[in-house]
């Protein structure tokens, strides 16, 4: 990809965002490498901006292959993004150096400067996992800039990553929830043990803000119960205890926005993990060494379309928007639980959600475009 090529298309613009300031940095290079591949460029000019792990932007110009292999600060085919205050600009301030022009595009007192070009967009995927990416933020970063996300909003974005707040209102709608409790850093020894006693072993310990599983423990006894809180807390100021619900966990793929009533949803064919032991943590997720992904779930028509029905609840009630996944849990008896949604699911060919339109007929580059073609 040259810069020239971005600047002078006559495309709709498409700014893709990978990376960020989060645990999840790698992951999301994956996936906005995938979504970058599959922009109908016949159709849409796709625009690269990485984020490095410190935070800083970049118009990225370069190969995706070195976006995947991280290698993509090192390509010398990254230009500073900035910001303009003026939402009419609807767009980035690029800073390209002297070489990028021709000696007549430059007066003699610009020939050792980079000069701020602006840069406009139709809109923008944030393919950012976790914190700093998933939770709102960036979401409304753009509405200040007047830029369109595609993909749920600040509300939806903040709600669905605060696991407590979601499963407050999961349970208004009439959804179970896991029994839980919460907790501040700064909570006694006694305070957490008579809450954990209370809720009755085996528990989760989880960030109440965190994604990918970072910072969850599963744990048996009173005596795991201090090491999973400190670990908990290295990734969040608040942490949530929460019963173990036997059984497995089912996902489901919805798209659409948030304005359409649950029929027009599309649905995508709902997943079963199954595990061999343990719980699926991060390494079980990008590596599955001893777990399994079944698509479709191995339940029955009635149950699956209840599970639908339920993901779709959970979708509009969460005022999702563009495309989210909804996890839930399914135990022996039957019963459907609420575990989170996931409004920035990973986003590679063989990740779930795509997985899962897939099964209904939905390959991932028309999964892609239909999801640009709700904005542009």
């Amino acid at each position: 990809m040259k810069l020239s090529d971005i600047q002078n298309t006559n495309l709709p613009r498409i700014a893709v965002l990978f990376g960020g300031n989060s645990s999840e940095y790698q992951v999301s290079l994956s996936s906005g490498s995938a979504v970058l591949r599959a922009i109908d460029t016949g159709k849409y000019m796709p625009i690269p901006v990485g984020i490095s792990k410190e935070g800083r932007w970049f118009l990225y110009a370069g190969d995706y292959d070195a976006i995947t292999a991280d290698r993509w600060q090192e390509s010398g085919k990254c230009f500073p993004i900035y910001f303009s205050g003026d939402q009419s600009a609807q767009g980035f301030l690029i800073s390209i150096p002297s070489s990028e022009f021709s000696s007549n595009e430059l007066s003699s007192d610009e020939t050792a400067s980079p000069r701020l070009v602006p840069l406009s967009v139709q809109a923008v995927i944030p393919v950012l996992h976790g914190k700093n990416g998933e939770d709102g933020t960036v979401q409304g970063l753009f509405a200040l800039l007047g830029i369109p996300v595609i993909g749920c909003g600040i509300l939806s974005s903040s709600l669905c990553m605060d696991k407590e707040r979601a499963h407050q209102i999961a349970s208004t709608l009439g959804i179970s929830v896991p029994a839980s409790f919460c907790a501040y850093e700064g909570i006694s020894e006694d305070e957490l043990y008579r809450a954990a006693d209370s809720l009755g072993y085996p528990l989760f310990v989880k960030p109440v803000r965190a994604g990918s599983s970072f910072g969850i423990t599963c744990i048996q006894d009173k005596s795991q119960l201090l090491a999973a809180v400190k670990e908990a807390f290295l990734y969040d100021t608040r942490i949530i205890i929460e019963e173990k619900i036997e059984g497995f966990e089912v996902g489901c793929a919805v798209m659409g926005r948030n304005f359409n009533p649950a029929g027009e949803l599309t649905i995508g064919e709902v997943d079963e993990i199954e595990l061999t032991d343990g719980f699926f943590d991060y390494t079980e997720k990008y590596t599955l060494k001893t777990s399994k992904i079944h698509v479709p779930a191995r339940i029955s028509p009635e149950k699956t379309k209840e599970i639908k029905d339920t993901a779709a609840r959970l979708y509009l009630g969460l005022d999702c928007d563009y495309f989210a996944r909804v996890d839930l849990f399914l135990t022996p008896e039957g019963k459907i639980y609420f575990n989170e949604v996931n409004t920035i699911p990973g986003f590679t060919s063989h990740s779930r959600f795509p997985g899962m339109m897939k099964s209904r007929g939905i390959e991932f580059p028309d999964l892609v475009n239909r999801l640009i073609e709700m904005e542009v």
